[in-house]
C-alpha cells in the first residue's frame, strides 16, 4: 500500500470492524478511491451501502486524500486481488491466477492451485509442477472463480428435475 491508501486504511479499518465487516484492500487508482470491504459470509447491499455512508463521513472529517476524487466501496467478488501476503494466506487452496514483471526467469503468466506461503514467497502446483514465486515480482494476481463447477452443479439440478418426471421436454 502506499502512504495515501495506509492513511485511509488506518481511518477506515476501525469504522468497519463496528460494522461487522473487515477491511480487504484500499487502492488509488487514478481519481478513484477503491474500499474494498469482506466478512466471513459474504456482503450484501445494504451492508455496503452503510458501509460507504459511513466511510464518506470519515473521510470528510479527516480528510486523508488532497484533491478530488469518486469514493467506491465493494466487496472484492468473486474473483479477488491478490496484493498482500494475508490475501494469499487466505486462499489457499484456490486456483490463482499471477503475471509477473518483465525480466524474471520462467512464464511471465501462470495459473495453479495455490499451495503455501512463505514471507517473501508462495508456491503454486501448475501443469507444469511446483513453481515457487517471489511476491515482489508479481505484477498482479487473483483467484480464479471456476464457472465449470457453477455450471456443473446447475445441470445437476435440471437433470434432476427431468428425471422426476416434473419437467416435461
Amino acid at each position: 500500500m502506499s502512504a495515501t491508501t495506509d492513511r485511509v486504511g488506518s481511518l477506515v479499518a476501525p469504522l468497519l470492524e463496528g460494522l461487522g465487516l473487515r477491511l480487504y484492500d484500499v487502492e488509488k487508482p487514478g481519481a478513484t478511491l477503491r474500499v474494498l470491504v469482506d466478512r466471513d459470509d459474504g456482503v450484501d447491499l445494504d451492508a455496503l451501502t452503510e458501509a460507504t455512508r459511513e466511510i464518506s463521513r470519515a473521510l470528510d472529517e479527516a480528510e486523508p486524500l488532497a484533491g478530488s476524487y469518486t469514493l467506491e466501496v465493494s466487496s472484492p467478488g468473486l474473483e479477488r486481488p491478490l496484493r498482500r501476503e494475508e490475501h494469499y494466506r487466505a486462499a489457499i487452496g484456490e486456483t490463482v491466477r499471477v503475471k509477473l514483471f518483465p525480466g524474471g526467469e520462467g512464464d511471465r503468466r501462470c495459473e495453479g492451485e495455490l499451495l503455501a506461503c512463505g514471507d517473501d514467497s508462495f508456491t503454486i502446483g501448475t501443469a507444469a509442477g511446483e513453481r515457487s514465486i517471489d511476491y515482489a515480482d508479481v505484477s498482479k494476481a487473483h483467484t480464479v472463480f471456476e464457472w465449470e463447477s457453477a455450471g456443473n452443479e446447475q445441470k445437476s439440478t435440471t437433470e434432476s428435475t427431468s428425471d422426476s418426471g416434473r419437467n416435461p421436454r
